[in-house]
This record gives structure tokens, sequence and C-alpha cells, in this order.
């Protein structure tokens, strides 16, 4: 058994198949609490699959995960994922629901009075430099980048124990994802999330993660400091990814 008390996730034994496609075998390994862990490779590498057996999107075949300590239930599964803040590539914001409306729509479901939303609420915005005037609009009438930063509200808004995030800053430009780079970068420095980030960019994992997962075809091939990664790469293929993006 792995230590878990400073881990927010850990994976004992894991393997993951689809048909004659295996993901995952006998994946073990575990990622610290309180801090960013970015899980980095090329499409096809297992990373969002990963991403997804921790919110029980996706059962592992063999093997156990833990979060935060706590096996990952089998049943009642709406208590758990309420605990995990999960923001996608895109948003993924309610078309007909305002800004607000998306933001705070589990909060009201969880039976917050509508102080406490509100108030959640103004410092969300405030922390992701959100006007107040995009409350009441719609998603269509955001910018994306201000889209990706409701996104990310709405996965904060329950102050969630851990915070899933899967490529959320890929689909802006570069000047606007440079912004919520600093924008995360903030909070995560006020709230000290456990945070999973899934992501392609090796710059992004660099700049915005403590704890690196480096995935090839299903296989854990390094993990670490992005420190200590970048400079003792594990194997040939950490050492492409590194020179094909850091070069």
């Amino acid at each position: 058994m792995i230590e878990t008390q400073t881990h927010c996730v850990v994976f004992e034994g894991v393997s993951k198949a689809y048909g004659n496609l295996q993901v995952f075998t006998d994946l073990t390994v575990s990622l610290p609490m309180g801090v960013t862990t970015a899980i980095v490779g090329t499409s096809g590498s297992g990373k969002t699959t990963l991403l997804q057996m921790v919110n029980a999107l996706e059962k592992p075949d063999v093997g156990s995960i833990l979060v935060n300590g706590r096996p990952v239930p089998q049943t009642d599964l709406e208590p758990f994922r309420r605990r995990i803040g999960y923001a996608v590539q895109g948003a993924g914001l309610f078309p007909h629901m305002s800004a607000k409306e998306n933001v705070t729509l589990i909060a009201g479901l969880e039976g917050w009075s509508q102080a406490a939303i509100d108030q959640r609420f103004d410092t969300l915005l405030a922390a992701m430099e959100l006007p107040d005037d995009v409350a009441q609009r719609l998603p269509r009438q955001l910018s994306g980048g201000q889209q990706q930063r409701l996104g990310l509200c709405r996965a904060l808004m329950l102050e969630p124990e851990l915070l899933l995030l899967d490529e959320p800053f890929s689909a802006v430009d570069p000047i606007t994802r440079l912004g919520l780079y600093e924008c995360f970068e903030l909070v995560q420095k006020q709230n000290q999330v456990s945070t999973l980030l899934v992501t392609h960019d090796l710059r992004e994992a660099k700049r915005l993660a403590d704890y690196l997962l480096i995935l090839d075809k299903g296989e854990l091939v390094q993990a670490g400091t992005p420190e200590y990664v970048l400079q003792n790469p594990a194997s040939a293929y950490v050492e492409r990814l590194i020179e094909s993006q850091l070069a």
C-alpha cells in the first residue's frame, strides 16, 4: 500500500483497455497534494483517460484509485464528483444559460444560500479578472478567453478538494492564454488546490506545474519535478519531447 497522507491521488496497479486497445497496464503512481501536477504526452498517450478514471467517468479494469485517501466509489457518484472541480478545453458552458447561471448552478443544487452564492461568484470573477457585466451574458456573447475563465470559475465554485483540468488553455490565442496562466497561478497560490492538469504542451507544464507525469502510449515513462525531468530525461522519448518543445 502506497502512503496516501501527502497524496491527492494514488493509482495502484491500474490497468485499462478499450477492447483490444490496452491504454494502461499496471500503473502505480502517487501524486502530491496541494500542488499542480501536469500530465504530459502526445495524443493517444492516455492523458484524458487517466483524468476520467479519477473522476469515475471511466473505471479501471484492474487495480484501485484513491482520491484524498478514499477509494473512488462504484456507486453514489454525485457527492464524490461534487468534491472535484472539472474544466475542459472550450469551457463547455451551457449555451442557454447566463454566465452566472452556468457557474453557480451546482451551488444552488447543493442548497447554498443566495448570499453565499453571490459572494463566491463575485470572489471568483475578481480572481479571474472578469468584469461584473459578464454575469448576465450568454456564452455566445463572450470571448473565448472569457468563456474559459468562466469554465475555471465553475470548476472552483464549490471550493473543491481536487481540480481536474483537461487542456483548458489550448483553445485560445497565445496572448489570452498568457492572461489565463496568470489568473490560474494567482488562484492556485491563494487556494493551493490539488490539481491535475492534462496538457500536450511542455512549456505550459513547466510554467504551471510543480510535478510532472510523462506518458507515452499508456506507459508512465517519468515522474518528478519539472526541473528534475528536464535536466534528467529518463528515455529517448522524453528527450525528444523536450527537444521538440523547449529547444
